[in-house]
């Protein structure tokens, strides 16, 4: 395990970043000219993001970006 410190303004930032890369991510999740292999990486990439968005967002917010079981098996 690795652990490191940081202000709160650093974890604005990355609140912030990790955001808007789930967002894209969701977005391109649709588009159904996406290989459905690339889609595959897409929804890794986004539980990956999504792990570490909880550990620094507010419940509330992490609730906006929960997705239902049956769209990982895209």
């Amino acid at each position: 395990m690795i652990g490191f410190l940081i202000n709160q303004k650093e974890v604005q930032e990355m609140e912030y970043l990790i955001k808007r890369e789930l967002d894209e991510i969701l977005f391109d999740l649709k588009d159904e000219r996406i290989d459905s292999m690339v889609k595959r990486a897409m929804n890794e990439r986004y539980k990956i993001l999504f792990q570490l968005f909880t550990r620094i967002a507010s419940p509330k917010e992490c609730l906006k970006y929960t997705r239902s079981s049956s769209i990982y098996k895209q």
